[in-house]
């Protein structure tokens, strides 16, 4: 039966290094479980145990699910830029509940599936331009790297220019040592993460955080009162997280997202409707983007790419995202998309998506050990934030930097994004200002009428919602 689903044989694969490739890929992502529970955590009334059932239950249906359809050894998770754009943004931001921002990521999900089905999805893709479907990771990664700083206190707020650097002066009472440590925590684990990760160490994410929570409670000794609230507050029950995400989670997209009476008190329903098109929007295209750019980008690391160049069974792939992130709304969690950390797989020699199976499996077995996850500072998550930025800038070399008409629009996509916390104002200032310069350049004619749509549903946004 194996055979058969997957083509071991035929694609010059074995079942031993399949299930390494599986549990190598795991091992470089597991760490989205802890980032992504402890990020909406910051929610009211959101659990951290529920939202690790969460990430787990949609990890494991998109892995599984990109194994069956594409025989990909690829592996999906909750999206990093998506999940902070979906706290920071969407529910601190535009002050939406956590179960309105819900519905955006179901509308996100079905509105990908139908733009796969249909073969909409590449006219869209070709309507935003080049530099700008360039600049979107970047400035995804400019976004949740300045998320990690402030979140371990290395960046923070100034009346006057708005941010500054944290006082490290221990020495004249400017700062005191139990805002320090936890800083010098997430210095040492992003040391320890890159080091590792340019000697070739597999998972160098994951054990980076895991070593900088050692660190962390190592060095609560040296602070007054650290162990004092630990022992109330850490549960051992692995069953806890189950119950608070049947509670408070899975289903909750339908039971309270639609109700957008809060909203309504300040806003008109055209403000909401706009609000709800725009974001939508911005959530599939960035949705889109990483998923087809993770997709060639780790395939053609392994050599699995068609001898046309393309990803094998693309189509299905893009599906199995769609649906997955669907399954997410439902669990209670952001956009599902690929991972660029398969290419760690890959390079163990993951060939199918059997390997895709195992790291499957390894999710859903990582869900029993939430109350270990729950120990995990924030400190040392915010390391693993500021690292996968820094991985997501390796697209900029694809921008030509001395052409005006590409440069303007890619730097404000990643410049905007982390300078307003928002992700669509940045794929809005993109787009618009290609289109600004392509018009007074004389080449306006040469615009699709794509590129004219998604312009003007940003323009109206501005107008009407800001």
């Amino acid at each position: 039966m194996m055979e058969k689903l997957f083509h071991i044989t035929e694609k010059g694969a074995d079942l031993r290094t399949e299930m390494l490739a599986g549990l190598t890929t795991f091992m470089t992502m597991a760490y989205i479980l802890m980032v992504n529970a402890g990020m909406f955590a910051e929610l009211p009334g959101v659990s951290y145990y529920a939202i690790y059932i969460a990430t787990a239950i949609s990890a494991a249906i998109g892995t599984i699910l990109i194994g069956l359809l594409a025989n990909l050894p690829m592996a999906q998770a909750s999206a990093m830029g998506s999940n902070a754009f979906f706290v920071y943004t969407v529910c601190l931001g535009f002050g939406l509940s956590y179960a309105n921002a819900l519905v955006m990521i179901l509308l996100d999900g079905i509105a990908f599936i139908l733009l796969t089905v249909t073969g909409l999805r590449r006219k869209i893709f070709e309507a935003i331009p080049a530099s700008v479907r360039s600049a979107i990771p970047a400035g995804v990664g400019l976004f949740i790297s300045f998320i990690g700083l402030q979140n371990a206190g290395i960046v923070v707020a100034d009346p006057e220019t708005f941010v500054d650097l944290a006082s490290f002066n221990l020495f004249f009472g400017s700062a005191a040592w139990s805002d320090v440590m936890p800083i010098l925590v997430t210095l040492t684990a992003l040391t320890a993460i890159a080091v590792m990760t340019y000697r070739g160490i597999k998972g160098a994410v994951l054990w980076g955080i895991l070593g900088g929570t050692l660190l962390y409670y190592l060095l609560g000794v040296t602070v007054p009162g650290f162990y004092s609230d630990l022992g109330a507050a850490l549960n051992l029950n692995p069953f806890t997280a189950f119950g608070e995400f049947g509670a408070s989670a899975f289903g909750r997209v339908f039971t309270e997202g639609f109700d957008f009476s809060t909203y309504l008190a300040d806003h008109n329903p055209a403000e909401l409707a706009l609000l709800i098109g725009t974001t939508a929007l911005a959530f599939c295209l960035v949705d889109m983007f990483d998923t087809i750019g993770t997709l060639y980008g780790a395939c053609a690391r392994g050599n699995l790419l068609t001898p046309e160049g393309e990803v094998p069974n693309m189509e299905r792939a893009m599906l199995a995202d769609a649906v997955a992130t669907v399954c997410g709304a439902v669990c209670g969690t952001s956009t599902v998309s690929s991972y660029v950390e398969a290419s760690a797989g890959i390079a163990e020699g993951g060939k199918t998506g059997l390997a895709a199976m195992a790291t499957g499996g390894l999710f859903l077995l990582a869900m029993f050990f939430s109350p270990v996850a729950s120990l995990v500072p924030s400190c040392a998550t915010s390391a693993a934030l500021i690292y996968v930025g820094i991985l997501m800038m390796d697209c900029t070399k694809k921008i030509n930097w001395q052409n005006t008409g590409e440069a303007v629009p890619a730097f404000l996509t990643l410049a905007i994004m982390p300078m307003t916390y928002n992700i669509s104002y940045g794929i809005a200032f993109g787009i618009l200002s290609y289109v600004l310069i392509q018009v007074f350049a004389g080449r306006g004619k040469e615009l699709k009428v794509g590129t004219w749509v998604i312009a003007g549903l940003f323009t109206v946004m501005f107008l009407v919602t800001h």
